[in-house]
């Protein structure tokens, strides 16, 4: 987030993350509280799309921690909404079927998307993608969830995995293999995060064999060994 709102209760509290919601869960809200020192995009883009997503941080009991997104890459502003403020909730597996309006089709990002779905389905016969809970976030999940025009030429496609299980680095270069050649033939970058238990981790550098790769979790970044680890706290 490049500007985040003081949270709107103690920071003391803020000990916990609502279970119900998950980072990158998109959430449509009944209403958006105002913040002192918001910038002035906020409120035109919450009209646009009354859509927030799920973000990595700590709350308080009754709050849950959302990012909201304006026009351009700049435009992104962190905060907090009370749980009476939300009215439904779409998790990205539940964007990984879903297309764009059909003059949206040809945008590079719907294209890999299509061609994902395609290999994701088929029994045996499914791509690396199928055997995995998966769906779109960032701009492409954004537009798919509120049919409000995000994505762009230029845009990537940013992909999350669920992995509750331990992934193998074998099983994890299949995945970057069958992401990338895709992203390849339609032009664009595909960024995969997988979701373990210790946070977000990127796919790209689970598969590099590092000794330690870092995982976004909401008390903050952390790099650990095994993302799948019972104590993924390293000292």
């Amino acid at each position: 987030m490049q500007v985040c709102a003081a949270p709107p209760f103690a920071a003391d509290h803020a000990l916990s993350c609502d279970a119900r919601w998950q980072p990158h869960d998109l959430l449509r809200l009944h209403r958006l509280p105002r913040f002192d020192g918001e910038p002035a995009w906020v409120r035109g883009a919450f009209e646009r799309a009354p859509y927030a997503v799920v973000r990595r941080a700590l709350a308080a009991e009754g709050f849950v921690a959302i990012g909201l997104r304006g026009v351009g890459r700049s435009q992104r502003y962190g905060t907090w909404v009370h749980l009476d403020d939300i009215e439904t909730a779409v998790a990205p597996e539940a964007l990984a079927r879903r297309a764009p309006v059909a003059e949206r089709n040809a945008l590079p990002v719907f294209t890999a998307l299509a061609a994902l779905q395609r290999d994701a389905v088929g029994g045996d016969t499914a791509g690396a993608l199928g055997r995995f809970v998966w769906g779109p976030t960032g701009s492409t999940g954004f537009e798919l969830a509120t049919q409000a025009p995000t994505v762009t030429l230029s845009s990537d496609l940013d992909l999350l995995i669920r992995t509750p299980e331990k992934l193998s680095h074998d099983m994890a270069l299949q995945l970057l293999d069958h992401v990338q050649a895709i992203a390849q033939c339609a032009g664009i970058r595909v960024d995969a995060q997988l979701e373990t238990p210790a946070g977000g981790v990127a796919l790209a550098e689970w598969t590099a064999g590092k000794a330690r790769v870092m995982a976004r979790h909401a008390r903050g970044p952390q790099l650990v060994t095994d993302p799948w680890a019972p104590a993924h706290v390293d000292a």
